[in-house]
């Protein structure tokens, strides 16, 4: 495994791209998160999830049938499918972490 902590500036469009796409969607204003919200949001993670392994499906089977030679596309798409499927668990993580700790505050 690569040690990446040097790396600094280094920007995901899709990371980016979910963030803008659910900070629109929610209409929050800064500091006044709720965990509907939240939990909007990996909603929708979880959706582009779905789609990026349905591509990399799609990708196998069009590989195994032959109308595509490219092992580099068929590589990428199933890339894609892993890492976003990496970054929901890392989020379902941290929701029910959050989850959790909220049902142990006392009142």
């Amino acid at each position: 495994m690569m040690d990446i902590s040097s790396l600094t500036n280094i920007s995901s469009d899709y990371i980016t791209q979910v963030y803008e796409q659910n900070r629109a969607n929610t209409q929050v204003t800064e500091g006044n998160e709720d965990f509907g919200s939240v939990l909007n949001a990996a909603m929708n993670v979880i959706n582009e999830t779905n789609d990026y392994q349905n591509a990399a499906e799609s990708a196998e089977i069009q590989f195994a049938l032959g109308e595509s030679t490219s092992t580099h596309e068929l590589a990428v798409a199933q890339q894609k499918a892993n890492i976003a499927l990496q970054y929901t668990v890392a989020v379902r993580d941290k929701l029910l972490e959050a989850y959790k700790e909220i049902m142990n505050m006392s009142i």
